[in-house]
C-alpha cells in the first residue's frame, strides 16, 4: 500500500537526457550537408557519452535534491524527518549555522529555505522549489 504523497519535487526529469543524442544528430545533419566524408560512429559515439553523463546527472539530482511529504515524514534528498518530530513551521527564525536536511552544507540552488522546529528546541533547514506549499503542506500536519 503506498502512502499518501502531500508534498512532492522530482529534483529533475528525465528530458535532459536527450540533449546528447539531439545534438549529435545535429552535428550528423550538418556534416551530411556538408562536402566530406560523415563520420556516423563518431557522432553515434558522441551521443551515447552525452546521454550517459546527462543520465547520471539527473539521477543524482533526483536522489539528492528530491522532496517528499506524507503524513508520516519528510524526505529531503537522502534524509527522512519524521513528521512527528517537528514542533513548530510558523514563526521560526533561521539561525545563521542551522542545519540542512539532506546532508549538505546549504540549501540546494534554485530552492527556498523552510525553516523548521523540531523537538527538543533545535532549528533546521528544510527546502523547496516552492518553499510556501511545501510550508503549508507542513504546517497543516503539525497543527492536527
Amino acid at each position: 500500500m503506498t502512502e499518501l504523497v502531500l508534498y512532492s519535487e522530482r529534483g529533475s526529469s528525465w528530458w535532459p537526457v536527450l540533449w546528447g543524442p539531439v545534438f549529435a544528430l545535429l552535428g550528423f545533419g550538418v556534416e551530411a550537408l556538408t562536402p566530406g566524408p560523415v563520420n556516423a560512429a563518431t557522432w553515434l559515439l558522441v551521443g551515447g557519452v552525452l546521454a550517459a553523463a546527462a543520465a547520471i546527472w539527473v539521477y543524482g539530482r533526483r536522489r539528492l535534491v528530491s522532496v517528499r511529504l506524507t503524513p508520516a515524514e519528510l524526505v529531503q534528498g537522502r534524509e527522512e524527518l519524521a513528521v512527528s518530530r517537528i514542533a513548530a513551521v510558523t514563526d521560526v527564525g533561521a539561525s545563521v549555522g542551522a542545519r540542512v536536511l539532506g546532508g549538505s552544507w546549504t540549501i540546494p540552488k534554485g530552492t527556498g529555505e523552510v525553516p523548521l522546529r523540531l523537538e527538543p528546541d533545535e532549528v533546521v533547514l528544510a527546502w523547496a522549489k516552492d518553499p510556501e506549499a511545501l510550508s503549508a503542506a507542513l504546517a497543516r500536519l503539525v497543527e492536527e
